[in-house]
C-alpha cells in the first residue's frame, strides 16, 4: 500500500542519557539514508522519549523521532519493516455539524476530563453548553480535602471525587493511556494550551501534577464560559425528564433545567446517580474491575532499584513502574504510580474509607505509592450491577470499621503481611495517608477478600524480583483502594453513541464504563460530543 504523508515516525532510537537530542536526530537520519529518504526530510523533533533502565549501569533514552518532509508515494509496509511509521502528529477532530434543532442547550453531568472536553469543544462551535457539577469548584474543592484531613468531617459531595476536574484533579495528573488513538495527541495539546507543562507532548509517560492540573482545570472553565456555555455548581443530576419519548430536561437537587441533549460524564463513584439511571430503566451492565491496597516505599529507593548509581539525576526524573502478575486464577497488577507523592483520602461516602494516590508536579515528597490491585470477576460479586457496586462499597466500609472510625485508615507493613503477622509499627518508612497520624495497624483479610490478599503476596514477591527491595520489609501498605475504575457500564450504541433506548443521550467516559484515566476520559468525552454535534446544529449559529 502507498500513502501519501509529510511524516515519518523513527522508532526506536536508543541514546545515552548524556547525548543530545541532534545526535537523536542523526541516528534517524542515518536509518532514513539506508531507505533513500534522509533527502526528503526537512525537519526533526521529538516525538516521544523514555527511559531504558533494563540493563544497569546502562540507562538509555529510547525516542521515537518525527520528521518531516515530502514523503509521497512511501510504502508504508516497507517503513514497518525498519521500524518506522507513516503518522499523522496533528491530527485534530473532524467536526461535522448536522441540521437537527435543539429544543435547549446541551447538558453535560459532570466537570472530570470526559464533561470538560465534551463542554469546550461544544462552546467553541457555538451550542452554548450547561455543565451541572455535583461538587464544588476547585478553590471550594482544595478547602474541603484541607477541612476533610484535619476535622475527618467528610463533605460527600465536594471531595476528591467529586467537584471541578473530577477525581483526577487530586491525583498525579497522568496523561499515560494505552487507547491508540490519532486523536491521543490533540487531548495533550489541549492540555499544554491551557497550561500543562510542554514536555507532557513527548514523555512517555507524561504527568502533570495536581498543582498544576488544578489551574489546567479553571483555565478551561473559564474558557467554556466566555464562549457561551456556563457550569452550576453543588447541582446534582438525579434523572432525566422524558416527553413524548425524547429527553427535554432534567431533574436534579436543585430543580429542573432544560435540555436538547445530554451527554452523561459522571465520574466512576457517582454510585447513586447508577442506581437511578438503573431504577430508570437504562442499561446498565456490571464489568470487572479491581481492588486491593497501596504500597509505599521510599522515593529514593525506587529510584535506586531501578536507576542504580545514576539515581537522582535530574535527567532521569524520579523512577516510575508498571508491574503485573497474572496467573491462570486472577491478574494482580500496580496501578497509578506516584512518585514522590502520598496516599490521599479518597472517600466520597459516609463510612467507607478509599485510598488514592496523588503527587505535585516536582515529585518531591519522601516516598512513591502505588496501588496494588487484583482483578475483580463478575462471578465474583454475583454479576449484577448493583452487586458490584455494593461489593465495592461493603470493602470500604469494612476497611472504615477495621481502621476503627473517624476515617482512620488501615496500615500493615509489607513484611507482616507476608508472614501472617500483624503489629510491627512503621519504622523507616512512614505512612502518608492523612499525614500518617490517622491511620491504625490492622490485617488486611479483615476488609479485603482472601483471595484479594492471597493474590497481591504472591504478586508482590513477584515484583520484588523485578525491582529489589519491592517486598522490603518496612514498606507499608494502606487499604482499601476500590475506586479503579467504574463498577458498571452504561449501554451505548457503538456507532452513534447514544444510551440503548434513548436518541440524544450520550453516556462518556470513566464513568460509563469506556475509558481508564484522564486522556481517554477526556477523549471519550471529546467523541461523545462529535457525535452530538453530527446530529444538531448548533444554538447560536
Amino acid at each position: 500500500m502507498s500513502l501519501n504523508s509529510k511524516f515519518i515516525l523513527v522508532n526506536n532510537v536508543k541514546m545515552p542519557i548524556n547525548a543530545s537530542e541532534k545526535e537523536a536526530f542523526s541516528v534517524a537520519k542515518g536509518r532514513l539514508s539506508r531507505l533513500g529518504l534522509a533527502g526528503a526530510a526537512a525537519k526533526y523533533s521529538i516525538y516521544r522519549r523514555s527511559v531504558d533502565a533494563r540493563k544497569k549501569p546502562d540507562i538509555y533514552f529510547v525516542y521515537s523521532v518525527l520528521v518531516e518532509g515530502s514523503f509521497n508515494g512511501v510504502v508504508g509496509e516497507r517503513l514497518a519493516r525498519a521500524d518506522m511509521a507513516l503518522v499523522n502528529p496533528h491530527a485534530k477532530p473532524e467536526i461535522v455539524l448536522g441540521d437537527g434543532e435543539l429544543s435547549a442547550p446541551p447538558l453535560i453531568v459532570g466537570a472530570g476530563p470526559a464533561g470538560l472536553f465534551a463542554a469546550l469543544l461544544l462552546a467553541e462551535s457555538g451550542y452554548n453548553p450547561v455543565i451541572l457539577e455535583r461538587g464544588g469548584s476547585v478553590a471550594e474543592r482544595q478547602e474541603a480535602v484541607r477541612k476533610f484531613n484535619l476535622t475527618h468531617i467528610l463533605d460527600t459531595d465536594t471531595n476528591i471525587q467529586f467537584g471541578a476536574g473530577g477525581a483526577g484533579t487530586f491525583s498525579d495528573g497522568k496523561l499515560v493511556t494505552r487507547v491508540n488513538d490519532a486523536l491521543s495527541g490533540y487531548i495533550l495539546e489541549r492540555f499544554v494550551e491551557f497550561g500543562a507543562p510542554e514536555d507532557i507532548r513527548y514523555i512517555a509517560k507524561p504527568h502533570i501534577g495536581t498543582d498544576i492540573l488544578s489551574l489546567v482545570v479553571e483555565r478551561m472553565i473559564d474558557r467554556i464560559c466566555a464562549l457561551g456555555g456556563s457550569i452550576h455548581y453543588h447541582t446534582k443530576f438525579i434523572s432525566p425528564i422524558i416527553s413524548g419519548g425524547e429527553l427535554c430536561g432534567v431533574k436534579t437537587d436543585g430543580g429542573d433545567f432544560p435540555a436538547g441533549a445530554l451527554i452523561l460524564a459522571i465520574g466512576h463513584s457517582a454510585r447513586d446517580t447508577y442506581m437511578n439511571l438503573i431504577s430508570g430503566g437504562f442499561v446498565v451492565e456490571p464489568k470487572p474491575f479491581s481492588v486491593g491496597m497501596r504500597i509505599e516505599h521510599l522515593t529514593e529507593d525506587i529510584d535506586r532499584a531501578m536507576y542504580g548509581d545514576m539515581a537522582g539525576d535530574e535527567r532521569l526524573g524520579h523512577a516510575e513502574y508498571a508491574l503485573s502478575n497474572d496467573t491462570k486464577a486472577r491478574g494482580t497488577y500496580t496501578f497509578c504510580m506516584c512518585p514522590g507523592g502520598e496516599v490521599v483520602a479518597a472517600a466520597s461516602e459516609d463510612g467507607g474509607v478509599v485510598v488514592n494516590g496523588m503527587s505535585y508536579h516536582s515529585r518531591s515528597g519522601r516516598n512513591s505509592n502505588s496501588a496494588v490491585v487484583a482483578t475483580i470477576f463478575r462471578e465474583d460479586y454475583g454479576a449484577t450491577p448493583t452487586a458490584a457496586i455494593e461489593f465495592q462499597r461493603n470493602i470500604e466500609r469494612r476497611a472504615f470499621q477495621t481502621g476503627g472510625g473517624e476515617y482512620r485508615a488501615p496500615i500493615i507493613t509489607v513484611g507482616d503481611f507476608l508472614h501472617g503477622k500483624q503489629g510491627s509499627e512503621p519504622t523507616r518508612i512512614t505512612p502518608t495517608y492523612m499525614n500518617g497520624e490517622n491511620v491504625r495497624l490492622a490485617n488486611p483479610n479483615d476488609f479485603l477478600p482472601s483471595y484479594v490478599c492471597d493474590s497481591i503476596k504472591s504478586a508482590i514477591l513477584a515484583f520484588d524480583r523485578k525491582i529489589s527491595g519491592f517486598a522490603a520489609h518496612d514498606a507499608i501498605l494502606t487499604g482499601a483502594e476500590t475506586r479503579t475504575s467504574a463498577p458498571v457500564r452504561i449501554m451505548r450504541d457503538p456507532e452513534t453513541r447514544v444510551a440503548v433506548g434513548y436518541r440524544n443521550i450520550y453516556p462518556a467516559g470513566e464513568g460509563a464504563g469506556y475509558a481508564g484515566g484522564i486522556t481517554s476520559a477526556a477523549l471519550d468525552g471529546a467523541k461523545s460530543a462529535l457525535a452530538l454535534m453530527k446530529v444538531y446544529r448548533p444554538i447560536s449559529k
